[in-house]
C-alpha cells in the first residue's frame, strides 16, 4: 500500500511538471493564483411561461404565466453565480401576449440606463414566448450599447417536470457574460441555440425548439454551456441605428392587415379611421395585394399613411415589382415578417413619414 501511494504521488507530480504547473522551486516560492473578477449581469424579468405556474408538474398548458417573481427564478438556478455576479429586477409580470408599448419603452430605457454603467457587463431578459421575437427586434433597434443583451423564455412552465427555463437562464447568463457576444446585437438563447433578433421566429406552438431562423440560420450554439458563434448579421443594430426612445412616451400606431381570398379593403379603411399612421400589409405570395383591397391602400397612401408590403408567407423577401404598388410609394419589407416590419415602421415614423426615407431604413435594418 505504501509503495502504491508513493507511485501515485510521483505520477501526479510528474504530470504537473510536464504541464508546467510545478517547478523545482515550488516549495520555496509557491505560485500565487490571481483572482479574476466575474462579470456583472443584470436579469430583467417581464413574466411569461418561464415564470409560469401550474397545479401539476405534468401540466404543460393552461398554466398561469408570470406567476413567479425574479427572485424565485434566480433561486432555481444557483449555478449562474459561478458564472457572473447576478442581480435581478422585475419590470413586469405578464403573459407576453399582452405586451405593450409602455412596457417596451420602460424596458428599453432601463436597459440603456444599466448598460451605461461601467459595472454592468450584460443584460438578460426573461420573457414570454408569444411576442419574444418582437421585443427582441425592438430592443435590437433601440439599445444604445454594444454590450450583450440576451432575451430568453420557456415553452414549459417553471413547475413542469422537465421545465426548459432553468437551462435557458444558465445559458443566457453565460452568453451575457461572454466577450464574444459583444457587438452582435440582441440575442435569443433557447434550446442550446443562439439566434439573432432580426431573423428569429417562433415556429411551433408547443415544441421547445420553436425559436429558429428558418432560412438565414442560427448565429451559434451552446457547446457544453459555452457559447460558440459561427455567423454574424450584416444588418445595422443597437449603437449603429438612428432610433432614440429616451424621450418617447408612446409609439405611432401601425396596424397589420392580413390578406386573404375576398379581401375587400375594409380593414385598411378601419385602420385609417382609427388613427393608424402606418399600415403593414401581410400579402399573399410576394406581398401581393387583392385587387379589391388596392383602392383603400392607395387612398391611405395619399393621406400620408405609410404602407409597407410584407408577406404572410413564412420565408423569403418581399421585393420590388413593376406593379402600381411601387408607383404608389409602398415600402417593401424585405425579409422582415409582418410583425417585425411593423416595429421598424413604428420607429421609422418617429423620425419621418417620407416613404422613400423609410424605404432606406428597411434596406439597412
Amino acid at each position: 500500500m505504501h509503495i502504491k501511494k508513493c507511485f501515485t504521488a510521483i505520477f501526479i507530480s510528474s504530470a504537473f511538471l510536464s504541464a508546467g504547473l510545478v517547478n523545482s522551486h515550488a516549495a520555496e516560492a509557491p505560485v500565487q493564483q490571481q483572482k479574476v473578477a466575474k462579470p456583472n449581469v443584470v436579469i430583467l424579468a417581464t413574466g411569461g411561461t418561464i415564470a409560469g405556474s401550474a397545479p401539476s408538474n405534468t401540466q404543460m398548458t393552461g398554466y398561469k404565466a408570470g406567476a413567479l417573481g425574479i427572485d424565485v427564478l434566480l433561486q432555481a438556478v444557483p449555478e449562474i453565480h459561478k458564472v457572473a455576479n447576478v442581480k435581478g429586477e422585475q419590470i413586469s409580470n405578464i403573459g407576453s401576449e399582452s405586451m405593450n408599448n409602455k412596457i417596451w419603452l420602460k424596458l428599453a430605457k432601463r436597459i440603456n440606463e444599466l448598460l451605461a454603467k461601467p459595472d454592468v457587463d450584460g443584460i438578460v431578459i426573461t420573457h414570454g414566448t408569444d411576442t419574444l421575437e418582437e421585443t427582441a427586434y425592438f430592443l435590437n433597434l433601440v439599445t444604445k450599447s454594444d454590450k450583450p443583451v440576451v432575451i430568453i423564455g420557456a415553452m414549459r412552465p417553471a413547475t413542469a417536470i422537465s421545465a426548459d427555463g432553468p437551462v435557458n437562464i444558465l445559458n443566457a447568463v453565460n452568453l451575457a457574460a461572454s466577450k464574444d457576444a459583444k457587438g452582435r446585437g440582441v440575442l435569443i438563447a433557447m434550446n442550446d441555440n443562439i439566434n439573432g433578433a432580426r431573423d428569429v421566429q417562433k415556429t411551433n406552438t408547443l415544441r421547445v425548439d420553436t425559436f429558429q431562423s428558418p432560412e438565414l440560420g442560427y448565429l451559434g450554439y451552446f457547446e457544453n454551456g459555452r457559447p460558440v458563434f459561427y455567423k454574424a448579421t450584416t444588418r445595422k443594430h443597437t449603437i449603429d441605428t438612428e432610433f432614440d426612445v429616451s424621450n418617447l412616451n408612446d409609439l405611432p400606431r401601425v396596424d397589420i392587415i392580413y390578406s386573404h381570398v375576398n379581401d375587400d379593403g375594409r380593414m385598411a379603411e378601419a385602420a385609417v379611421a382609427n388613427g393608424a399612421k402606418g399600415i403593414v400589409h401581410a400579402g399573399t405570395g410576394n406581398g401581393s395585394i387583392h385587387e379589391a383591397a388596392e383602392p383603400a391602400l392607395y387612398d391611405a397612401a395619399k393621406k400620408g399613411i405609410v404602407v409597407v408590403r410584407s408577406a404572410r408567407v413564412p420565408n423569403g423577401p418581399t421585393i420590388e415589382s413593376t406593379a402600381a404598388w411601387d408607383k404608389a410609394g409602398f415600402v417593401h419589407a424585405g425579409t422582415l415578417n409582418p410583425q417585425k416590419a411593423r416595429i421598424l415602421l413604428q420607429l421609422g415614423l418617429t423620425k419621418t413619414n417620407d416613404p422613400q426615407k423609410i424605404s432606406e431604413m428597411f434596406k439597412q435594418y
